[in-house]
């Protein structure tokens, strides 16, 4: 006997011809007739009468079959069993709901649930969990009525799973209905459920309610934590992200992956390079390795905030880098507008049969279009169909700019039109601004109205227009779209500019002189813009969209947020650093030329972070060529 214990986790293969008839799933295997690759030797010596067929003993092997996921040993010990005297035992079914589950197969979870005589809460809740743990949360979240009704009381991995099944389907309200429920059966303060309470909320993006439920925790874990902390990250609370995170660290929790993961997200979302490079130390000293779960979010971090060299050299360290890796550094090379290189990697990544998806083509249009690269643009365009894959809406608002940028607007409204699908505001869009760069009224217009109508709550297509006829001193057009925009409510968003010292980030607007040390800013300004005439600057007025003499409009030029910010830095940071600037609009035309001079003049690396891109300023010239 205990040679044949010896031989019950030991696979071989063995020829027989079985079937099994799981019409959707919902199906009780027949005879002894299913097939079983691997084969599982313990139930040829129960066959043969060798080994007694045990509640044990199948409880044992669907535990060591869970471990392995294998489904069809799974359909082949349901077989057995379903033929045993021990079909209708209640734990042996309720341990196949699980394995099943565990296989993937829900389904088939779902017909061994159908068939029991008896069903426990054990019963409901597995089926529950499986759904929740398998991507199927309504179904999940449907089940809980007929649990109820069934008189089944659901108890603490009930909760959970139906907290991560609302969760999964952002239903706030549903949530709550269950955290009630929690409430009345007195399992809301178990630590597994508020951990999934907490995580509900914040998938929710109710984090208020998210710190309340994780607050009241008596017993606070990893998973409740890192609830926590993903919360924050995927709200864009970059810095309080960071503190939970240091709470986490002071209450003696590890990290784990999927902490730094989000963490690095937030930090991605709001440019911080140092605290993102403490956490990656921390990451390293903990032993953390760079796989492509976390690598790709420490390689997004970099690239957000203005880093390309730690980028590319994460890039190169990540451990088996999957498509989210190159994509993230195809779109980092789009945001830098460094074209050429944008071309080489994704070159390469054809090369190395990386599998080319949808975002994939979105990124290197868009690097194309940033750098001026037509033929190129128009080459990839037409590669997706080689690929299977589908240009979507933003493909087309890509390639509309593509176009625009390098004045072929002609050309560009003849694709809008050849579009395949109905054109959105935000293709117009890209016409429209497209006609700003290049000072084509007529075209603007025409694309204007298209946006008014598709889409009249952006406030963004007014403001292009009235700059347009701005700068071409059209005065009593640009006035009739203003009193156009005074009509509707349309406000054309402050400029701002901000830059972080030691941990404290100063922000700045035009003209602005608000901060303590004003006076010795413009100081410094009026001294850099002084050097920077010698070598050559000279101020473009055509960004002054204001009907004044040339004077006032130099004047004018002086003092833009970014301006300001940038001679802050230059009295503040240490010589030689490089300074880094985030802007809420895209950097003005006449402060890209100053910059460019600053660099050189001044020998110092400017990154400028603004809503489309990111302009790295060095030696006298930008990343983007100018071409912004």
């Amino acid at each position: 006997m205990k040679r044949h214990h010896k031989l019950l986790f030991h696979r071989i293969r063995r020829r027989t011809t079985k079937s099994y008839s799981a019409a959707a799933g919902l199906a009780t295997p027949t005879a002894a007739t299913i097939p079983a690759p691997s084969g599982l030797v313990a139930l040829d010596l129960v066959d043969a009468g060798e080994l007694a067929p045990t509640p044990r003993l199948y409880h044992s092997l669907i535990a060591a079959c869970a471990q392995s996921k294998s489904l069809a040993d799974a359909r082949a010990i349901h077989a057995h069993l379903s033929r045993s005297r021990l079909a209708a035992d209640a734990f042996l079914l309720n341990s196949l709901v699980h394995l099943y589950c565990r296989c993937g197969a829900v389904p088939d979870a779902r017909g061994v649930f159908d068939g029991m005589p008896d069903r426990d809460t054990v019963s409901w809740t597995s089926l529950i969990a499986g759904y929740a743990q398998n991507d199927m949360p309504e179904e999940a979240l449907g089940l809980l009525p007929d649990m109820l009704r069934a008189r089944c009381r659901p108890n603490g991995f009930t909760f959970a799973s139906l907290l991560k099944a609302a969760g999964a389907c952002g239903d706030r309200v549903l949530g709550e209905q269950i955290h009630a429920f929690a409430v009345k059966y007195n399992w809301d303060e178990d630590v597994y459920v508020g951990s999934a309470l907490l995580d509900m909320y914040a998938r929710c993006g109710q984090m208020g309610m998210a710190t309340a439920v994780f607050d009241r925790l008596d017993s606070k874990n990893a998973v409740s934590w890192n609830a926590l902390i993903a919360g924050f990250a995927r709200k864009g609370e970059g810095e309080i992200t960071l503190m939970a995170f240091a709470g986490m660290q002071r209450s003696g929790f590890e990290a784990s992956h999927f902490t730094y993961s989000s963490v690095f997200s937030a930090l991605a979302g709001i440019g911080a390079l140092e605290q993102g490079k403490w956490v990656h130390a921390h990451m390293i000293k903990s032993g953390e390795k760079l796989a492509s779960f976390v690598g790709n979010t420490v390689l997004d971090m970099y690239a957000k905030s203005g880093s390309m060299v730690d980028a590319r050299k994460v890039f190169d360290r990540v451990d088996q880098k999957d498509l989210v890796t190159w994509n993230t550094m195809l779109t980092a090379y789009a945001q830098y507008g460094l074209g050429k290189e944008a071309v080489a990697h994704f070159e390469e990544m054809r090369k190395c049969g990386i599998q080319l998806n949808q975002i994939t083509f979105l990124s290197i249009l868009t690097a194309c279009s940033r750098a001026g690269l037509v033929k190129e643009g128009k080459h990839y365009f037409d590669m997706m169909k080689d690929y299977n894959v589908e240009p979507e809406i933003d493909h087309y608002v890509s390639y509309v700019d593509l176009l625009g940028r390098t004045g072929l607007l002609n050309e560009a409204l003849v694709f809008v039109f050849k579009m395949p699908m109905k054109p959105t505001g935000a293709v117009w869009g890209a016409l429209l601004g497209a006609c700003r760069m290049h000072k084509n009224a007529k075209i603007g217009q025409f694309a204007a109205d298209h946006v008014f109508e598709l889409d009249p709550g952006d406030t963004g297509p007014p403001v292009l227009l009235y700059n347009i006829y701005a700068s071409t001193g059209k005065w009593d057009d640009a006035a009739r779209v203003r009193k156009m925009m005074k009509g509707t409510g349309v406000k054309k968003e402050p400029a701002c500019s901000w830059v972080e010292i030691e941990n404290s980030v100063h922000m700045f607007v035009a003209d602005d002189d608000t901060h303590p040390n004003a006076a010795e800013i413009y100081r410094m300004w009026e001294e850099i813009n002084m050097r920077i005439r010698k070598a050559g600057y000279v101020p473009n007025t055509d960004y002054v969209l204001l009907h004044i003499n040339e004077h006032d409009r130099e004047t004018k030029l002086q003092y833009h947020s970014e301006k300001i910010a940038l001679a802050f830095a230059l009295i503040n940071m240490p010589s030689g650093a490089t300074i880094r600037i985030k802007k809420n609009i895209r950097i003005c035309g006449d402060c890209h030329t100053a910059f460019n001079y600053v660099s050189k003049v001044l020998e110092r690396e400017i990154i400028v972070r603004d809503t489309n891109r990111f302009h790295h300023f060095s030696n006298g010239s930008c990343s983007c060529g100018d071409y912004w």
